[in-house]
């Protein structure tokens, strides 16, 4: 068991804060008549502030991820859950965090907002940790080491057992991005979150669940850390219409099961079909709802493309992703005519 002092890890002027107290926060009850918050009385649906905590989101999550509700909180997307969790552990000017190029960019640009330094260390060949440069890297100042598995822009889970040693020796929070999670055959680490106060685990609404569009991730860890979440948060900050947006999505497991599926099979068949092509130099292993390959002439095949309205990610200048565009997974009928034009290329 891993158990760390978080309130150690927090900022003071964070373990100080009063948090705001809104109206919906102070009454929990039910009432014929609310004239506490200075709402429009006149109902039209959303006249009402939205549960501050969303507790029926909560309540819904837990019974299908297994966690307690008391160990998740809701953020507007998962970067303000990266945003808050930077701003709840980390001083600006002195702390800072730690993250594993290539991987997702949001990492960076909330620390550069908040003026927290990052410390970079890149992957080893095959896109896995590099445990012994990360614990080397570290130091009383590492307050959180961001950990993208399965890894965008790469598509690969990172190695369970590095991850582990890592929540095991790392000083700080180790925040576990699993927003490709769905995808992969491993489980999640939310199964770990008894046994390791230090960690943190961060899904999301947008990839599996089809629902990019409310903004709505999840963070998932000890009630202390959910705690100071909750305390930083603005105090409404999921809307009405995303709650019910997810409410309706979580009721509808078996929709999601079969286009969850659906996607995973035709990352098979995209799989397959790519490596047909004599233009394709290596297609890397993918647990998420993506494809990344390296190609020749990568530029000149994004921009062929897009010119057929079907547009890719050109990742080629990126650290370790040389020559590659990564692919989304489509439905059928889009993977059919990513495939068509991809076959009538020519380098």
């Amino acid at each position: 068991m891993t158990t760390t002092n978080i309130e150690a890890l927090v900022r003071p002027n964070i373990r100080r804060l009063t948090p705001y107290s809104s109206a919906r926060s102070e009454y929990k009850g039910r009432a014929d008549i609310f004239l506490d918050a200075n709402e429009n009385p006149f109902e039209n649906g959303l006249n009402r502030y939205p549960d501050p905590l969303q507790w029926a989101v909560k309540e819904r999550i837990s019974a299908i991820k297994h966690v307690p509700v008391s160990q998740i909180a809701l953020g507007n997307g998962s970067d303000e859950v990266i945003d808050l969790l930077i701003r709840i552990f980390c001083e600006p000017g002195e702390d800072h965090i730690i993250t594993l190029p290539p991987t997702y960019g949001m990492y960076q640009v909330s620390a550069d907002i908040a003026n927290v330094p990052v410390k970079k260390v890149p992957l080893l060949p095959g896109f896995q940790p590099d445990v012994d440069g990360i614990l080397a890297a570290a130091d009383q100042h590492s307050k959180i080491l961001f950990l993208c598995s399965p890894n965008n822009p790469t598509a690969n889970s990172l190695d369970a057992g590095a991850i582990q040693q890592l929540i095991g020796q790392f000083p700080g929070i180790v925040a576990i991005d699993e927003a490709y999670i769905d995808f992969a055959d491993q489980p999640s680490f939310t199964e770990q979150l008894a046994t390791a106060s230090n960690l943190v685990v961060m899904q999301t609404f947008s990839k599996a669940w089809g629902l990019a569009g409310i903004r709505l991730g999840m963070i998932f860890a000890s009630e202390e850390i959910i705690g100071y979440f909750n305390k930083v948060k603005p105090p409404y900050n999921v809307n009405e219409l995303t709650q019910r947006a997810a409410l309706e999505a979580l009721q509808k497991e078996t929709d999601y099961e079969e286009k969850l599926q659906t996607i995973i099979d035709q990352r098979g068949q995209l799989t397959s079909a790519l490596d047909q092509l004599d233009f394709v130099q290596l297609i890397y292993p993918s647990d998420a709802n993506f494809v990344l390959a390296k190609v020749d002439e990568p530029q000149k095949l994004y921009h062929y493309l897009t010119e057929r309205g079907i547009i890719v990610r050109d990742r080629s200048k990126v650290l370790m992703c040389e020559g590659c565009l990564r692919f989304t997974v489509g439905t059928p009928d889009e993977n059919e005519q990513l495939m068509a034009a991809l076959k009538t290329f020519e380098n």
